[in-house]
């Protein structure tokens, strides 16, 4: 394995996206399954520290959508999803109605609620404020957060907070 060059670089642009990314919110706004990649070329695959350290800042951006969203009036779905394996899919997700009849409620019926979650970033989570579910497809197994009593659940349920 070749050594990460650039580390320190890396990481510093990866937070300042976390920390200046914003919505572009206004009464005409909606997103269609939009989401936002920091690992898009799977860097966290190299060592576990490093995997940690994109989940950290997926969180980080999750908790900035919620607070961007917070004066958003429409309903909305947003929620973290984290790959077993494929790490550059891991994104954080925010879906509304849209022009294009994308579903909305987007619902997945097949999720594995409470599950546990990897004994290696199980500290970086407070599962307190989180549904965690377990989602088993043919091509991978993933983990969806989305914060409890914000905006609508992935199983389509309404929930406190979201007007």
């Amino acid at each position: 394995m070749k050594k990460f060059r650039g580390k320190k670089r890396y990481f510093r642009n990866m937070w300042e996206e976390v920390n200046t990314c914003d919505l572009k919110l206004d009464r005409d706004s909606w997103f269609d399954f939009w989401h936002t990649h920091l690992d898009f070329f799977g860097v966290g695959e190299n060592s576990i520290k490093i995997r940690r350290e994109h989940i950290k800042a997926h969180i980080a951006l999750y908790h900035r959508r919620l607070k961007q969203l917070e004066s958003f009036e429409k309903p909305y779905q947003t929620w973290i999803c984290i790959h077993e394996h494929d790490l550059g899919l891991d994104a954080v997700y925010v879906h509304t109605p849209n022009p294009y009849d994308s579903y909305f409620l987007h619902k997945v019926e097949e999720l594995e609620r409470n599950c546990r979650l990897p004994y290696t970033f199980k500290d970086l989570i407070d599962l307190h404020p989180f549904d965690v579910s377990y989602d088993q497809s043919e091509a991978e197994r993933s983990i969806i957060f989305n914060q409890k009593n914000k905006g609508l659940d992935c199983k389509g349920l309404l929930m406190k907070g979201t007007f």
